[in-house]
């Protein structure tokens, strides 16, 4: 099957020198590193400096979350009358982690709690109405949802019934009728005082428990015992918010950076664990492990079998169990994998047979496709054809999708567009699930598609890259790249800052292990080496002369460091602007 190589528009930040001169003087940086703030919404320089030293005292009071001041008084009359709480979460990476997390901080300050995680495939995503019956049954008097429970008006109608509160943080976005819960702390409600609006599942369930802990605080608990160290929470909010890809910025940014840090301390036996079995030990620990190594096998059991095991693995002190859970999602993980390429080989056939990819959206469906594995099949569809994509699949008579988008398609917005087709939906803007009647299915294709086409511009279907500023090879050195990697961790809101240089030629053309592109570029007598990983189609011969877009690092190789530049895009011909 070819490959359909998307050739990527060059967007230059607008360059404002003035600016980049004030904060460069003031924060005594250079003037790329300068403008790269300037870009990521940082022009003043308390914002800058803020953002370069990040630290814990600059978190936002939870007690600005609408409803947190009620949900914590609640919570405090249960663990006084010794009520049971049940913590509902969800079986990602955000609600194992939030689970946990809460599970931990309940257990040290003497509550009575348990936790409920749905079977993704059995009961789906949720709270469901047999589950609110089972742990009624089990004298279950308040139900903490972590990373859910937005959506279930009538499941919390029937907890009420059944003399249960329910108290529900989540961050997906608010459907046009919100449950009757006891208290809601969901950052994205309008009359939110809470200014970082991206907190995840495990993020809004820190805050909980930060709460909490002053409450008890103000009450003279700690008195008689010691007070739980919330940095040791660290490691799972940071697991969680880098897994479910929000924005790391604001809150996020702080809670993510040591998060990472107490992360590479290794002092959980469940993340040790999981550090041995993807090869990627802890104290190497940074976003790019976490998303890709840590992340997926935490996520893996969820996906396919077992949904609490990712909580087990989080919560357990044991190194032999936990390196038994370990173990099993790693096996767990290989399996998705294989489902997932074997999804993704029928998926693209569908797509290059009927040439779905020219159409505004790709919404696809098979009876015989794996519900926990489509999300990530979707995905990978967007990142290929650059369209917003849903895969949907059949589960007890019922069509089941997962859908992501691209930037300039509110995905979220655009279901809620075409609710009438559906049974039910929820998410946020670039990832969702979705309900909805088989036979509604091809209605509901061409309604959405139709959305996508009266939303996005011809030219928003061609991804962009982000060009922080144009630089000479001869700039590039290693305090720059310091200088640069005080703006980590990067992800979402804060990509890794690139930069493009014109008129570079090439010396020499490499290619590694078959899918490598490794060059020797020169400009105006400077020579730098530069990778690009899986670039190898890349028609690049020694002589040319090329523009580069580009992220300046440092390889360390046998104990010899030299600048090297992280090729993310080449275009032939000298060029002269983005």
């Amino acid at each position: 099957m070819p490959e359909r190589a998307l050739e990527k528009r060059w967007v230059l930040y607008p360059q404002n020198s003035e600016k980049s001169l004030t904060l460069s003087k003031a924060l005594n940086i250079t003037l790329s590193t300068a403008q790269a703030l300037i870009n990521r919404g940082l022009c003043d320089i308390a914002s800058a400096e803020t953002f370069l030293n990040p630290s814990l005292s600059s978190l936002s009071s939870p007690f600005l979350l609408k409803d947190m001041d009620s949900a914590v008084s609640r919570i405090l009359s249960a663990i006084k009358d010794g009520s049971l709480i049940t913590i509902y979460g969800d079986y990602d990476v955000d609600g194992t982690t939030a689970t946990s997390l809460l599970l931990h901080f309940f257990r040290k300050i003497g509550a009575n709690c348990n936790y409920y995680i749905p079977h993704r495939m059995d009961e789906g995503y949720g709270l469901n109405s047999d589950a609110v019956k089972t742990l009624a049954k089990k004298d279950t008097q308040v139900i903490i949802t972590v990373d859910n429970g937005i959506s279930a008006v009538e499941e919390i109608k029937l907890a009420s019934c059944l003399g249960m509160d329910v108290i529900v943080t989540d961050h997906h976005q608010l459907p046009p009728q919100v449950p009757p819960a006891f208290a809601i702390i969901n950052p994205q409600q309008d009359d939110c005082t809470y200014p970082s609006k991206d907190l995840c599942g495990v993020g809004i369930a820190f805050n909980l428990a930060i709460a909490i802990r002053s409450r008890l605080r103000e009450a003279g608990f700690w008195k008689e015992t010691k007070e739980p160290n919330m940095k040791r929470y660290l490691d799972l909010v940071a697991l969680g918010t880098i897994a479910d890809i929000v924005p790391i910025r604001g809150d996020n940014r702080i809670l993510t950076v040591f998060g990472l840090k107490e992360l590479s301390s290794g002092k959980r036996a469940g993340m040790r664990a999981l550090g041995k079995v993807s090869g990627r030990p802890l104290e190497d620990a940074n976003v790019g492990t976490v998303g890709f190594q840590y992340g997926p096998r935490q996520n893996a059991a969820g996906r396919l079998t077992r949904a609490d095991a990712g909580v087990r693995l989080l919560v357990t002190a044991d190194e032999e169990e936990a390196d038994m859970l370990a173990a099993e999602l790693d096996e767990e993980n290989r399996e998705r994998r294989k489902i997932e390429t074997e999804i993704l080989l029928n998926a693209l056939e569908m797509i290059e047979k009927d040439e779905l990819h020219s159409r505004p959206a790709i919404v696809l469906f098979s009876e015989n496709w794996h519900p926990g594995v489509i999300g990530i099949v979707a995905s990978r569809i967007v990142e290929k054809y650059y369209r917003p994509a849903i895969l949907l699949t059949l589960v007890n008579g019922v069509a089941k999708g997962s859908a992501r988008s691209i930037e300039a398609f509110h995905l979220f917005k655009g279901l809620e567009s075409c609710a009438d087709h559906l049974i039910s939906f929820g998410g946020h803007k670039y990832a969702a699930g979705l309900s909805i009647k088989p036979d509604s299915i091809e209605d509901f294709r061409i309604a959405f598609a139709n959305i996508v086409e009266s939303t996005v511009k011809e030219e928003d279907f061609i991804p962009s890259m982000k060009i922080d500023g144009t630089i000479a090879l001869d700039e590039i050195n290693e305090e720059l790249i310091n200088e640069l990697a005080r703006l980590s961790p990067f992800g979402p809101s804060n990509a890794e800052p690139v930069f493009s240089a014109h008129n570079v030629e090439v010396i020499s053309v490499n290619i590694l292990k078959d899918a490598h592109l490794k060059l020797k570029l020169s400009q105006d007598r400077k020579v730098l080496d530069a990778i690009g990983f899986n670039m190898s189609e890349k028609k690049v011969t020694a002589g040319d002369r090329i523009s580069i877009a580009f992220s300046p690092s440092i390889n360390e190789w046998n104990g010899r460091r030299a600048v090297q530049l992280k090729l993310k895009d080449i275009k032939l011909g000298v060029g002269e602007k983005d």
